[in-house]
């Protein structure tokens, strides 16, 4: 039978299913609302023709009351457009189960970018042992963060899944039932989380998804690549920020951070009592059934009481198991070897830790931690520093601080972040001791910009008694255009420091550097951010090679193209041979942790892409991943270019007006997702630089201008335009993948823009001529796009991906119409002498309320 065209299988398998089991939703009564399922459709088609009639959001809203309701009370109309917010929340997760429920017929399992394909094509082309051998060494990194943009709590998503199940099996009448409880569930929470909940949220997809896809993929591996034979390499990790991530956020202590990682190491292990008892059911032979009782009563004591903390070292827990396995094949013919060998495998992939829980705190933090801890030893009589250090130039610091080594009791400072500071670092070396050393191994600084900063946090290690032995990487994270160019130079130093570069031999001789594409984009605009990240790893695997030192790239991204989201395998599979690539390491986060891996076969496909990206880059690689001279003078030009332009707009004075006055900027630290400031200073005034990239990403998002996915992108095509070269870009395009990569995700943040829905504001008397500036990037970009590929519609390759989006912005165009008419509305007021307050609030809760559908319909808005 042939495979029927993927957007066909989309068509039947998402649209129809959704316009069916939407259709008995919308007939669902919830509590009081009557007649809401009706109306709602009615809403949607007014506000399709009124902004085809370039209509306004208050016009489209009035015209629909006028049309549909008997002279409605204010309170009447206000009630309504809440109820409609409550139904598209909720037609957004509906739609979200049934894509999910879909999504291994939909997307070819064995296709292209899986573990398969790139066996198959290993095996054509010779090169199977070529392919184990990159395996031996080769690493995939998933590490989820604390930046929830993930609206869904924990009872929604639990819905999520039971839906997803439901809808593959053609259920109804259970389909029925949880439409109507979603109808009545809460979505969103009241207070803002804890870390610690963050955590709790996040370790639910450790503990139900990558549990169980990791060692999925891991097996297959060891079954079709090793035959069966170990292998010495996990494959693949996981890494957790929640509960580590202390950059900005005030309300992570070291007892959270404790807590964090005695949570992941009770369900790890309830993982590993529940999987034995499987087991215990089935060895029930001489000389297995009694190592694994004893086995199964160990994991049960200490995943309900972790305070016991009576398990055997890993390696010993591991040789009992080997035991066992060993039992099976000489005395019981095999039986059951695969079961046992899957167990072994989860234990050798998430050991006691589960995943790595990562430290990360700001450099300027730490270098006014660090004068603290200076000033305070020198009162109490310590002699490790001068008394004139600092005032030391910079090379005479980096000699101290190579040197320093002490076990200082942290009880002695009065100052709170440096009580915290010190005390992290102590706690790396508890949660080691607990957890094993996997449990925390990383030390991010984040905004590196010198040497100083990452040998301020060595000396802080071997302060707190680590005494030249740090059992951990220190990670430099290099954020803005500037020090991203300036990445090499820190890194030559560091390597040309005799202390630092034992540190480096006790690691393994690996260094890892992370790169910040949420903060690079924000400061450099789209094109800039990326070339520069490309740049910077170019020079930076090549000052590390030069110094005999493998270097690591931990890439920082977002959801979306403007913060390193989008086909972030494509991405990987580009770079070519001048770009180290022993291993991918990048962040996940929120709505592309449950968009990417929120169900087994989507977090199964999604660790195959990023996993054949780094085999195929390595094994496959073709002309196209090579960057020429050539290719390079024309990216840096359209970097230089673009930049100038993104720098220019960013620097208008109407920029941070705009933002803060037009868009739902203020609103997301309303809306209670997570634990961190949705700035960086407490002070009233908003600046550029305090602004965090995922509400400054996601207010444009809410919008639908998408400015930091495509601003400056069509001003730098333009030029080759104007002068008549445009035929050199169209070579670029076809010849370099990286180029080609970078355009199609800028097509998709131009494909999620909308700019009939503020059209209203080119009329405005203050911020006409700005929206034009954005809108007339838009148009340029979009134009020239289209010219570069020969498309004549955006994302024109990628259908499905199409399909998607517009299904989802469809769903929620009432909703950003009722989010507009609700922020004019406070504009309205607050230009009056004597607003009505309790309306103010009002409507700026509607506002806050509608950014729930949105961001949670986008998937990977922020």
């Amino acid at each position: 039978m042939t495979t029927q065209p993927k957007l066909t299988r989309f068509n039947e398998n998402v649209l129809s299913k959704y316009q069916i089991y939407n259709s008995i939703f919308m007939t669902l009564p919830f509590d009081a609302i009557s007649r809401t399922g009706v109306l709602l459709p009615l809403f949607h088609e007014v506000c399709k023709n009124g902004f085809s009639n370039k209509k306004n959001p208050t016009e489209i809203v009035e015209d629909f009351f006028e049309t549909y309701q008997q002279n409605p009370l204010e309170k009447d109309k206000i009630n309504l457009l809440f109820r409609f917010i409550q139904y598209i929340e909720r037609q957004v997760v509906l739609f979200d189960a049934i894509e999910d429920a879909a999504f291994p017929i939909v997307n070819n399992m064995d296709g292209v970018g899986t573990l398969r394909n790139s066996k198959e094509t290993a095996t054509q082309e010779n090169k199977k042992e070529a392919l184990k051998k990159h395996l031996e060494n080769f690493k995939v990194r998933i590490v989820l963060t604390a930046h929830p943009t993930q609206f869904y709590p924990g009872t929604v998503l639990g819905i999520i899944t039971d839906l997803a199940e439901a809808i593959e099996k053609n259920d109804l009448l259970l389909i029925n039932k949880l439409l109507a409880q979603l109808g009545k569930t809460p979505f969103f929470k009241h207070e803002k989380p804890s870390p610690f909940d963050e955590a709790v949220s996040l370790i639910w997809y450790l503990e139900n998804v990558f549990y169980y896809s990791v060692s999925s993929v891991y097996n297959y591996i060891q079954s079709n690549i090793f035959e069966g034979e170990p292998i010495n390499n996990e494959i693949i990790n996981l890494g957790f920020w929640p509960g580590g991530d202390r950059d900005g956020n005030p309300f992570v202590t070291t007892e959270i951070t404790l807590n964090v990682a005695k949570r992941l190491k009770s369900t790890i292990l309830k993982n590993y009592y529940r999987d034995i008892r499987i087991l215990k059911k089935r060895l029930t032979f001489n000389g297995v059934e009694q190592p694994i009782t004893e086995l199964e009563k160990l994991l049960f004591d200490n995943s309900v009481n972790p305070e016991l903390n009576t398990m055997i070292p890993l390696n010993e827990f591991i040789e009992k198991l080997q035991g066992i396995k060993d039992t099976l094949i000489l005395k019981h013919q095999s039986l059951y070897l695969e079961e046992i060998n899957d167990f072994i495998n989860k234990v050798h992939l998430f050991g006691y830790h589960f995943a790595t829980l990562d430290i990360r705190q700001d450099s300027r933090v730490h270098h006014n931690v660090f004068a603290e801890i200076v000033n305070t030893l020198l009162e109490e009589g310590n002699t490790e520093f001068p008394k004139n250090y600092l005032e030391l130039p910079e090379d005479d610091q980096l000699k101290i601080l190579s040197n320093v080594s002490d076990n200082i009791d942290v009880s002695i400072f009065k100052d709170e972040m440096v009580s915290k500071t010190l005390g992290s670092i102590q706690a790396i070396k508890t949660i080691q001791q607990n957890n094993g050393e996997r449990g925390a191994n990383r030390y991010i600084i984040s905004n590196n910009q010198t040497a100083i900063n990452v040998m301020e946090t060595f000396a802080m290690f071997n302060l707190c008694g680590f005494n030249h032995n740090i059992t951990a990487d220190i990670i430099p994270l290099f954020e803005t255009v500037d020090d991203l160019t300036n990445a090499e130079s820190v890194m030559a130093k560091l390597y040309s420091n005799e202390a630092y570069m034992n540190h480096l031999a006790q690691r393994g001789y690996k260094q890892t550097i992370m790169l910040g594409f949420s903060d690079g984009t924000k400061d450099g605009g789209y094109l800039m951010a990326n070339w520069s990240i490309f740049r910077a790893k170019e020079n930076l695997t090549k000052i590390s090679r030069d110094y005999g030192i493998k270097v690591i790239f931990f890439d920082g991204r977002g959801g979306p193209p403007a913060r390193g989201g989008g086909k972030t395998h494509q991405f990987y599979a580009s770079l070519g041979p001048t770009i180290e690539d022993d291993e991918i390491q990048l962040t996940v986060q929120g709505q592309t942790i449950s968009s990417n891996f929120g169900t087994l076969d989507s977090s199964q496909y999604n660790i195959e892409q990023l996993l054949s990206a780094g085999i195929s880059n390595e094994l496959f690689s073709n002309a196209n991943h090579i960057m020429t001279k050539n290719d390079s003078d024309i990216m840096n030009d359209l970097a230089v270019t673009s930049y100038k332009a993104y720098v220019d707009f960013k620097n208008h004075p109407k920029f941070m007006p705009y933002l803060e006055r037009m868009s739902t900027l203020k609103y997301y630290a309303k809306t209670n997702i997570g634990s961190r400031p949705s700035k960086r200073s407490k002070a009233d005034s908003l600046n550029f630089s305090d602004l965090r990239a995922i509400p400054f990403v996601g207010s444009w998002s809410q919008l639908k201008q998408n400015v930091p996915g495509f601003f400056g992108v069509g001003t730098a095509l333009k030029k080759y335009e104007d002068k008549g070269e445009f035929d050199k870009l169209k070579q670029f395009y076809k010849s370099s993948d990286f180029f080609k990569t970078l355009i199609g995700n800028s097509m998709m943040s131009l494909s999620k823009s909308f700019f009939e829905l503020t059209q209203y504001m080119e009329k405005d008397e203050e911020f006409g001529d700005f929206w034009k500036i954005i809108y007339e990037e838009y148009l340029t970009t979009k134009r020239l796009i289209l010219k570069l590929t020969d498309y004549t519609e955006l994302m024109q390759s990628n259908k499905v991906g199409k399909a998607s989006i517009n299904i989802r912005e469809n769903i929620v165009l009432p909703l950003l119409t009722i989010q507009q008419y609700a922020l004019i509305k406070i504009q309205e007021l607050q230009k009056q002498e004597n607003p009505d307050a309790d309306l103010l609030s009002i409507y700026e809760k509607m506002v806050t309320r509608s950014l729930f559908g949105n961001i949670n319909a986008s998937r990977n808005s922020a």
